[in-house]
This record gives structure tokens, C-alpha cells and sequence, in this order.
């Protein structure tokens, strides 16, 4: 239990620190947000095909195609039925949002993302320690840009310097969240972990298929598409040198 935490104390400091950098006006070039984001989604990707999806099914056999179906409508609802669709790289853009209903908006969006990305990372490593590692592994590479994100949403809603930061640390927070409440549902029902699988992997196509990918296609840079498989070869070779880790 206390690695687990640890990783996700790992992944919410690496929200933080997002927003912090922001907050102090340090530069992140727009190039390597791209860089990173487009190995978030290969790599994000690879994860949902070749092990959430296959290790749902196994556990819960049919039923998983339904939980990758809701993972996928809800956060789909989410984002363009309750909430203001935005997109990762608004941070460059100040005239994108100025409302501050829109940015509140964006943080609650941005919350409920995180709080999946906790319950990822906990039900897999619970589950099986390499496949954790994996999540774990797809869920930190876009940590950074979205603390990146969320910061500077907030101030060019005109938003205090402190409220940003708490927003970066509340979804910081919100990856903790997830990643408590999945010991208590473990315990109550193993079949939780299946269903953790299969709903994650839905979230999990919509946030790189719907976000990630199509803010990459806007990039003119021909080498960041690229990186999209170098994100696919990366979990492939992280899988291979995790397989002494499967229990």
C-alpha cells in the first residue's frame, strides 16, 4: 500500500510542479509539451490495447465491453455536455479562455481525469506491480502538461496567482483521491479491479483519441506524430523489461 501511495504522491507532485512553473513564469518551450504529449498518447494507447483491454476481459469476460463503453461515454459527457471542451495546449493561447466559469469549468473536467488516473494506477498495481508500473508510467508523462495547463487557464481567466496553484494542487490532490479509494473497494469486491480496468480503458481511449491526437494534428511539426509511436515503442520495451516484475 505505501508504494502505491508513493507513486501517486509521484504523479500528483509532478501536477504541482506543472503549475508551479507556470505560476513563477518560467518558459516551458511549446515544443516539448508537444514532445511530450504525443508519447503520452502513444504510449496511453498501447496500454489500453495490448493490456487493459485484454486483462478487463479476462476478468470480467463480456461484461468489460460495457465498462470500456461507459468509461469512454463518460468522460465524452463530461467534457462536451456538462463542461467547456479545452484542450491541453491552451496554455500558449491567453485569449482562449477568460471566463471564469470557463476555467472553473476546465478544473472540474480536469479533476474528474485525475481522479481515474489515481484509480488506474492503484487498481493495476494492485492488481499486477508490472502492469501498475505501466499505467503508472502513461499517467505521469502528461502529469506536467496538465499542471501546465490548468495554471495558466486560471490566470488568463483572471484568476489570482493563488487560486492557480491551488487548482494545480487540488487535481493533484483529486489522483490521491483515486488512488486511496480503490484499497477500500478492493477489499469490499475484487471484481472492482476488472471493472477499474475496463472503465479506465475507455477514459483512457477518449483522453488519447480525443484529446491528445487531435492537438498533436495541429502541431505543422512533422516530427511530433512520429513520437506518437515512439510513445507505442516505448510501452513495448517497458513491458519487456517489466516482465521479471509479474508476479
Amino acid at each position: 500500500m505505501l508504494t502505491i501511495i508513493l507513486f501517486g504522491l509521484m504523479a500528483a507532485s509532478a501536477e504541482i510542479l506543472g503549475g508551479t512553473l507556470v505560476i513563477l513564469r518560467k518558459h516551458w518551450p511549446k515544443l516539448v509539451q508537444e514532445y511530450l504529449l504525443a508519447l503520452s498518447a502513444g504510449f496511453l494507447l498501447a496500454l489500453v490495447f495490448f493490456e487493459l483491454m485484454p486483462e478487463s476481459i479476462q476478468l470480467l469476460g463480456s461484461k468489460a465491453s460495457l465498462y470500456i463503453i461507459l468509461g469512454f461515454g463518460f468522460l465524452h459527457f463530461f467534457e462536451h455536455t456538462i463542461v467547456s471542451h479545452f484542450h491541453f495546449g491552451e496554455e500558449t493561447h491567453s485569449d482562449i479562455m477568460l471566463s471564469k466559469t470557463a476555467s472553473l469549468s476546465a478544473f472540474a473536467g480536469l479533476f474528474i481525469h485525475a481522479f481515474f488516473d489515481g484509480v488506474s494506477i492503484s487498481a493495476g498495481m494492485q492488481y499486477n506491480f508490472a502492469i501498475g508500473l505501466l499505467i503508472f508510467t502513461a499517467i505521469f508523462l502528461h502529469k506536467l502538461p496538465e499542471g501546465l495547463t490548468i495554471a495558466s487557464i486560471m490566470l488568463a481567466a483572471s484568476q489570482p496567482k493563488k487560486n492557480a496553484f491551488i487548482a494545480s494542487v487540488a487535481i493533484g490532490v483529486a489522483t490521491m483521491l483515486g488512488i486511496v479509494i480503490v484499497f477500500f473497494l478492493a477489499r469490499i469486491n475484487a471484481e472492482v479491479i476488472g471493472i477499474a480496468f475496463a472503465f479506465s480503458a475507455g477514459a483512457s481511449i477518449y483522453v488519447g483519441a480525443s484529446d491528445l491526437i487531435p492537438e498533436i494534428n495541429r502541431s505543422g511539426n512533422r516530427i511530433t506524430p512520429l513520437i506518437v509511436f515512439g510513445g507505442m515503442l516505448l510501452f513495448y520495451i517497458s513491458k519487456e523489461l517489466l516482465k521479471g516484475f509479474v508476479l
